[in-house]
Protein backbone atom coordinates (compact mmCIF):
# COMPACT_ATOMS: atom_id res chain seq x y z
CA UNK A 1 0.00 0.00 0.00
CA UNK A 2 1.33 3.41 -0.93
CA UNK A 3 2.35 5.68 1.93
CA UNK A 4 -0.26 8.33 2.74
CA UNK A 5 0.02 11.37 4.96
CA UNK A 6 -2.37 10.03 7.60
CA UNK A 7 -0.08 7.09 8.35
CA UNK A 8 2.11 9.40 10.45
CA UNK A 9 -0.70 9.93 12.99
CA UNK A 10 -0.60 7.54 16.00
CA UNK A 11 -4.33 6.74 15.88
CA UNK A 12 -4.23 6.02 12.15
CA UNK A 13 -1.11 3.88 12.52
CA UNK A 14 -3.04 1.71 14.99
CA UNK A 15 -5.95 1.42 12.58
CA UNK A 16 -3.57 0.49 9.76
CA UNK A 17 -1.95 -2.14 11.97
CA UNK A 18 -5.41 -3.56 12.69
CA UNK A 19 -6.16 -3.54 8.96
CA UNK A 20 -2.95 -5.42 8.19
CA UNK A 21 -3.84 -8.04 10.81
CA UNK A 22 -7.15 -8.70 8.99
CA UNK A 23 -5.55 -9.49 5.63
CA UNK A 24 -5.49 -13.11 4.50
CA UNK A 25 -2.46 -14.65 2.72
CA UNK A 26 -1.80 -13.01 -0.68
CA UNK A 27 -4.28 -10.20 0.07
CA UNK A 28 -2.84 -6.71 -0.39
CA UNK A 29 -4.15 -3.36 0.88
CA UNK A 30 -4.17 -0.93 -2.05
CA UNK A 31 -5.44 2.39 -0.67
CA UNK A 32 -7.41 3.87 2.20
CA UNK A 33 -9.30 7.00 3.20
CA UNK A 34 -9.75 8.49 6.66
CA UNK A 35 -12.60 10.62 7.92
CA UNK A 36 -11.68 14.25 8.57
CA UNK A 37 -11.75 15.38 12.19
CA UNK A 38 -14.46 17.92 11.36
CA UNK A 39 -16.90 15.03 10.76
CA UNK A 40 -15.92 13.12 13.90
CA UNK A 41 -16.69 15.57 16.71
CA UNK A 42 -18.84 13.05 18.63
CA UNK A 43 -17.07 9.82 17.70
CA UNK A 44 -13.70 8.43 16.66
CA UNK A 45 -12.77 8.76 13.00
CA UNK A 46 -13.70 6.09 10.45
CA UNK A 47 -11.34 4.51 7.92
CA UNK A 48 -12.26 2.68 4.71
CA UNK A 49 -9.69 0.63 2.78
CA UNK A 50 -9.68 -1.14 -0.58
CA UNK A 51 -7.73 -4.40 -0.75
CA UNK A 52 -7.17 -6.89 -3.55
CA UNK A 53 -10.14 -8.94 -2.33
CA UNK A 54 -12.61 -6.68 -0.51
CA UNK A 55 -13.60 -3.32 0.93
CA UNK A 56 -12.98 -2.92 4.66
CA UNK A 57 -14.45 -0.19 6.85
CA UNK A 58 -12.98 0.33 10.32
CA UNK A 59 -14.47 2.37 13.15
CA UNK A 60 -12.75 2.86 16.51
CA UNK A 61 -14.49 2.71 19.86
CA UNK A 62 -14.39 5.67 22.22
CA UNK A 63 -12.44 3.65 24.80
CA UNK A 64 -10.43 1.52 22.39
CA UNK A 65 -10.89 -1.37 20.02
CA UNK A 66 -11.96 -1.52 16.39
CA UNK A 67 -15.21 -2.55 14.67
CA UNK A 68 -14.71 -3.73 11.07
CA UNK A 69 -17.17 -3.83 8.17
CA UNK A 70 -16.17 -6.40 5.57
CA UNK A 71 -17.62 -6.29 2.01
CA UNK A 72 -16.40 -8.70 -0.66
CA UNK A 73 -15.93 -7.19 -4.11
CA UNK A 74 -18.25 -9.77 -5.69
CA UNK A 75 -21.09 -8.67 -3.40
CA UNK A 76 -20.95 -4.98 -4.31
CA UNK A 77 -23.80 -3.83 -6.54
CA UNK A 78 -23.10 -0.08 -6.81
CA UNK A 79 -20.54 2.47 -5.67
CA UNK A 80 -21.01 6.25 -5.59
CA UNK A 81 -18.91 9.15 -4.41
CA UNK A 82 -20.13 12.66 -3.53
CA UNK A 83 -17.58 15.41 -3.12
CA UNK A 84 -18.52 18.22 -0.74
CA UNK A 85 -16.73 21.38 0.29
CA UNK A 86 -15.00 19.84 3.29
CA UNK A 87 -15.00 16.13 2.50
CA UNK A 88 -16.27 13.31 0.30
CA UNK A 89 -18.87 10.61 0.97
CA UNK A 90 -18.70 7.09 -0.45
CA UNK A 91 -21.92 5.06 -0.60
CA UNK A 92 -21.83 1.33 -1.32
CA UNK A 93 -24.75 -1.05 -1.87
CA UNK A 94 -24.01 -4.75 -1.45
CA UNK A 95 -25.83 -8.08 -1.41
CA UNK A 96 -26.59 -9.49 2.03
CA UNK A 97 -26.81 -13.05 0.67
CA UNK A 98 -23.43 -13.56 -1.02
CA UNK A 99 -24.13 -17.17 -2.04
CA UNK A 100 -26.78 -16.00 -4.49
CA UNK A 101 -26.35 -13.60 -7.40
CA UNK A 102 -30.04 -12.69 -7.42
CA UNK A 103 -32.97 -12.62 -5.06
CA UNK A 104 -31.04 -11.38 -2.03
CA UNK A 105 -31.60 -8.18 -0.10
CA UNK A 106 -29.33 -5.18 -0.64
CA UNK A 107 -27.80 -3.18 2.18
CA UNK A 108 -26.25 0.29 1.95
CA UNK A 109 -22.99 1.32 3.59
CA UNK A 110 -21.92 4.96 3.81
CA UNK A 111 -18.56 6.44 4.75
CA UNK A 112 -18.83 10.19 5.20
CA UNK A 113 -16.48 13.13 5.48
CA UNK A 114 -13.47 11.40 3.94
CA UNK A 115 -10.42 13.26 2.73
CA UNK A 116 -11.15 13.99 -0.91
CA UNK A 117 -8.05 12.69 -2.69
CA UNK A 118 -7.99 9.47 -0.68
CA UNK A 119 -11.74 8.98 -1.14
CA UNK A 120 -11.33 9.24 -4.91
CA UNK A 121 -8.66 6.52 -4.83
CA UNK A 122 -10.93 4.17 -2.87
CA UNK A 123 -13.86 4.99 -5.16
CA UNK A 124 -11.80 4.18 -8.27
CA UNK A 125 -10.93 0.81 -6.76
CA UNK A 126 -14.63 0.17 -6.08
CA UNK A 127 -15.60 1.14 -9.63
CA UNK A 128 -12.95 -1.11 -11.12
CA UNK A 129 -14.15 -4.10 -9.12
CA UNK A 130 -17.83 -3.32 -9.71
CA UNK A 131 -17.31 -3.37 -13.48
CA UNK A 132 -15.21 -6.54 -13.34
CA UNK A 133 -17.85 -8.43 -11.36
CA UNK A 134 -20.89 -7.09 -13.21
CA UNK A 135 -20.58 -9.54 -16.13
CA UNK A 136 -19.73 -12.43 -13.81
CA UNK A 137 -22.82 -11.69 -11.73
CA UNK A 138 -24.98 -11.52 -14.87
CA UNK A 139 -23.80 -14.97 -15.96
CA UNK A 140 -24.39 -16.33 -12.48
CA UNK A 141 -27.91 -14.88 -12.41
CA UNK A 142 -28.65 -16.60 -15.74
CA UNK A 143 -27.37 -19.85 -14.29
CA UNK A 144 -29.61 -19.50 -11.23
CA UNK A 145 -32.67 -18.63 -13.32
CA UNK A 146 -32.11 -21.61 -15.62
CA UNK A 147 -31.61 -23.90 -12.65
CA UNK A 148 -34.92 -22.72 -11.14
CA UNK A 149 -36.70 -23.39 -14.45
CA UNK A 150 -35.49 -26.98 -14.61
CA UNK A 151 -31.88 -26.76 -15.73
CA UNK A 152 -29.90 -25.65 -18.77
CA UNK A 153 -30.81 -26.59 -22.28
CA UNK A 154 -28.76 -29.56 -23.42
CA UNK A 155 -27.80 -27.96 -26.69
CA UNK A 156 -24.85 -25.58 -26.85
CA UNK A 157 -23.85 -22.98 -29.38
CA UNK A 158 -21.21 -24.25 -31.81
CA UNK A 159 -19.28 -21.01 -31.64
CA UNK A 160 -18.88 -21.34 -27.86
CA UNK A 161 -15.52 -22.84 -26.77
CA UNK A 162 -15.84 -26.37 -25.36
CA UNK A 163 -19.44 -26.93 -26.41
CA UNK A 164 -20.90 -30.32 -25.52
CA UNK A 165 -20.58 -31.60 -29.06
CA UNK A 166 -16.92 -30.57 -29.51
CA UNK A 167 -14.98 -33.52 -31.03
CA UNK A 168 -12.91 -35.44 -28.52
CA UNK A 169 -14.57 -33.85 -25.50
CA UNK A 170 -17.79 -35.68 -24.71
CA UNK A 171 -20.13 -35.01 -21.83
CA UNK A 172 -18.33 -37.63 -19.76
CA UNK A 173 -15.10 -35.64 -19.82
CA UNK A 174 -16.30 -32.55 -18.00
CA UNK A 175 -13.21 -32.07 -15.84
CA UNK A 176 -10.93 -32.08 -18.89
CA UNK A 177 -13.08 -29.48 -20.61
CA UNK A 178 -13.03 -27.22 -17.55
CA UNK A 179 -9.29 -27.69 -17.11
CA UNK A 180 -8.62 -26.79 -20.72
CA UNK A 181 -10.81 -23.68 -20.40
CA UNK A 182 -8.84 -22.61 -17.30
CA UNK A 183 -5.56 -23.06 -19.18
CA UNK A 184 -6.85 -20.87 -22.00
CA UNK A 185 -7.97 -18.23 -19.48
CA UNK A 186 -4.53 -18.24 -17.83
CA UNK A 187 -2.93 -17.93 -21.27
CA UNK A 188 -5.13 -14.97 -22.18
CA UNK A 189 -6.85 -16.80 -25.04
CA UNK A 190 -10.32 -16.27 -23.59
CA UNK A 191 -11.80 -13.61 -21.29
CA UNK A 192 -13.14 -13.99 -17.74
CA UNK A 193 -16.73 -13.81 -19.00
CA UNK A 194 -16.08 -16.51 -21.62
CA UNK A 195 -14.53 -18.76 -18.99
CA UNK A 196 -17.50 -18.22 -16.64
CA UNK A 197 -19.85 -19.14 -19.49
CA UNK A 198 -17.92 -22.35 -20.19
CA UNK A 199 -17.87 -23.21 -16.50
CA UNK A 200 -21.63 -22.66 -16.22
CA UNK A 201 -22.23 -25.01 -19.14
CA UNK A 202 -19.98 -27.68 -17.67
CA UNK A 203 -21.67 -27.42 -14.26
CA UNK A 204 -25.08 -27.74 -15.89
CA UNK A 205 -24.09 -31.14 -17.30
CA UNK A 206 -23.02 -32.65 -13.99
Amino acid sequence: MESQRTSSEPGIRKALAHLESMLVPNEVAKCYAVQRRLFALTHRRVMVAATSGRLIGISRGLIGGFTPVDIRWQDIKTAHVKAGIFGSDITITALTQPDLASGGAVRAFQFTGLRKGDAQAVYRACQEQEQAWREKRRLRELEELRAKSGGFQASASRDMPFASDEPGLGKGDLSARLKRAKEMLDSGLISDSEYETVKAKVISEI
